[in-house]
């Protein structure tokens, strides 16, 4: 291991965390001018970003594509030479489909489609022309509660509840509307309909000649780890892995701060704390601990399945399929993998990725490998209409997955922040604050250099 800065040789950024986030806010912040220093405490680097190459398949046991839809990403992707890795997802990837009566049906992207599909009854569709006259809520809602007061039971049930399997895994009825989805709240806070906001902003694009889509989906030519490799090669000594903190200290006198773990200490003008919740908890003191520790990450296993092209009736010509709740089964939902981007499974096979677990059916993730691999296979069966064994295998488990954004999670986030507030120059900055995408990740490290680089202007 290269040589560490230690107390005696201060850096401008220490960033405690080597995932996504970490891993970018070192990147922005050596772009800014600053010495970093980024410290992981596993043996690897990039959070739960994982792509695998085995027998001609490419698995990712992560996150499996981003939207990139803010500047943030292309100034990280050009900076680090990734332009040409970058891929854009196959244009059936607009299509999605939801399970329902046994068959996978589309979930409508247009009015005609919307007027024409079965996923929801006439006197479903019918319900949402009553949108624009209900009014604001008086309490914080949970994303069911807001939904099914604005739009209905069907949509919630059939649109909604598969939606927040696919992204956080997570239970409706648990999360809060504010905070996991923030821009869909706006639009009735700001004005008072989801139909007249949408409009408002449909104009808003209009004037400022943002006629185009709204992001790209995308990944890498080798995957998704492709991007956190590269920024690792970038930071070079600036970074170390199997180097846990244990404790962080503040010199009021130096206006510096100490990191110290079993491999040395390390001391910085700035920290960011860019790591979970509850390692989070563990480093800070008073009132912030507690809050911290209330935000859940459900179990969740990624199952990569290889077929070849005969074994599957299904055209698998979109992004995947989701499974709602209402319908009891335990696996959440499936992306066709080989579908979304070129390389991912040999010629004549596909790739199929289903994802398990989560907030509702935690235990489903922590089955032995038979008996989960049997429960996803037969959820996925009838409606992909499968043929024999999948003839490849990958299982990912993620004990702790993706942090629930649940009622009350604005409040737990005031605490956390009040209590940093009192600390100068320690910040925040991981999957449970301010969004769990990729994307949000890279856009959050971004912003929070450019407010540091801000701060010591107005200082200087």
């Amino acid at each position: 291991m290269p040589a560490l800065p230690t107390a005696d040789k201060p850096v401008d950024l220490l960033v405690v965390g080597g995932g996504i986030s970490g891993l970018a806010t070192a990147w922005f912040a050596r772009q800014a001018g600053w010495t970093v220093q980024v410290l992981e405490a596993a043996p690897h680097t990039g959070g739960k970003i994982r792509s695998f190459h085995e027998d001609g398949y490419l698995v990712e046991g992560g996150p499996n594509s981003l939207l990139a839809n803010d500047p943030s990403f292309d100034t990280l992707v050009a900076g680090l030479g990734l332009r040409e890795a970058l891929i854009e997802a196959n244009a059936a990837a607009r299509r999605r489909y939801v399970l329902k009566g046994g068959r996978l049906q589309a979930l409508p992207t247009g009015p005609l489609a919307f007027l024409r599909t079965p996923l929801f009854s006439p006197r479903g569709k019918l319900r949402l022309l009553a949108e624009p006259f209900i009014g604001r809520a008086t309490h914080e809602e949970s994303l069911a509660e807001f939904v099914t007061r604005r739009l209905g039971h069907e949509f919630l049930d059939w649109a909604i509840d598969p939606f927040v399997s696919g992204v956080y895994a997570g239970d409706p009825q648990r999360l809060s509307v504010r905070a996991a989805t923030p821009k869909v709240y706006a639009l009735e806070a700001e004005h008072g309909s989801l139909l007249r906001g949408a409009l408002a902003r449909m104009r808003e694009r209009r004037r400022s000649l943002q006629t185009g889509p709204s992001g790209r989906m995308v990944s890498f030519r080798e995957g998704m780890q492709t991007l956190p490799d590269a920024i690792v090669v970038a930071l070079g000594d600036a970074l170390a892995t199997d180097a846990p903190v244990e404790a962080l200290r503040r010199d009021a006198a130096r206006g510096l701060w100490t990191a110290s773990g079993p491999t040395g200490q390390w001391s910085a003008r700035q920290v960011v704390l860019a790591v979970p919740a509850a390692a989070a908890a563990r480093l800070l003191d008073g009132s912030a601990a507690p809050a911290l520790q209330a935000i859940p990450y459900p179990a969740v296993a990624s199952v990569a399945l290889g077929f070849r092209r005969d074994q599957v009736a299904h055209a698998l010509d979109g992004f995947g399929f989701l499974i709602p709740g209402r319908l009891g089964l335990r696996t959440l939902g499936a992306l066709f993998s080989s579908t979304l981007f070129p390389g991912r499974a040999p010629a004549g096979h596909v790739l199929i990725t289903a994802f398990a677990g989560g907030r509702r059916h935690p235990e489903l993730a922590e089955l032995p490998d038979d008996a989960l691999l049997d429960a996803v296979l037969g959820d996925l069966h009838g409606p992909l209409g499968l043929r024999g064994e999948p003839v490849y295998t990958h299982l990912t488990r993620w004990a702790q997955a993706i942090p629930q954004y649940e009622l009350g999670h604005g409040q737990r986030l005031q605490q956390v922040q009040a209590e940093v507030a009192r600390l100068p120059g320690l910040h925040l900055r991981a999957n449970w604050l301010d969004g769990i995408s990729v994307g949000d990740c890279v856009r959050n490290a971004a912003r929070l250099v450019t407010e540091l680089a801000e701060g010591e202007r107005k200082q200087g």
